[in-house]
């Protein structure tokens, strides 16, 4: 996105509210003129966790899975922060199930807007490999059993529109499948 590599993982927070699943549909808000897709790997906790470490990470994940993490693009550059942008109901769209037997070192992640291709990396390329992030995470806030680590997005992010199919696909999960409507 144009952006500096951070020496540490920028964190948010999108309350329970904005999950929704596959083959639901992605409300585009009222408020906003860019609402745009960007495909990630998703990490779902296994059990209560507390600073722990990138090697005890592996211990507290209960598995993987494909999400989405919609973002209001004006609003958040309006903003100046993401909490408004990335909260929307329906714009943490995730499944279609957990993968708990995955090996997530060099998973292709890809997304496709109506059927064409429009993202495409691995996860060997994240900035900050899977265990870390738990790690991280876990020396912030406490981790509970259920919530969602997602690990970021790659270049080829943008808009969609009312009417717009989104896929996610990540290589030994499946695909996420939605629609976007007004």
């Amino acid at each position: 996105m144009g952006l500096a590599v951070p020496a540490e993982p920028i964190i948010f927070l999108k309350p329970p509210s904005s999950v929704t699943g596959p083959n639901e549909t992605i409300i585009y808000p009222a408020m906003s003129e860019q609402v745009d897709f960007e495909a990630e790997l998703g990490v779902v906790i296994r059990d209560w966790c507390s600073n722990i470490s990138a090697d005890q990470a592996k211990d507290h994940i209960l598995g993987y899975t494909c999400a989405n993490d919609v973002t209001a693009r004006d609003l958040q550059r309006v903003d100046g922060q993401w909490t408004r942008a990335k909260s929307f109901d329906t714009f943490c769209p995730i499944g279609p199930w957990i993968e708990t037997d995955l090996d997530t070192k060099d998973l292709l992640v890809e997304s496709y807007l109506n059927g064409k291709l429009r993202q495409s990396a691995r996860t060997s390329q994240l900035i900050f490999p899977v265990n870390y992030l738990v790690s991280f995470v876990s020396k912030i806030m406490t981790l509970t059993p259920g919530d969602l680590i997602i690990t970021g997005t790659s270049a080829g992010t943008g808009p969609m529109r009312p009417g717009d199919q989104i896929e996610v696909r990540i290589e030994g999960i499946g695909s996420l499948i939605n629609v976007v409507q007004k």
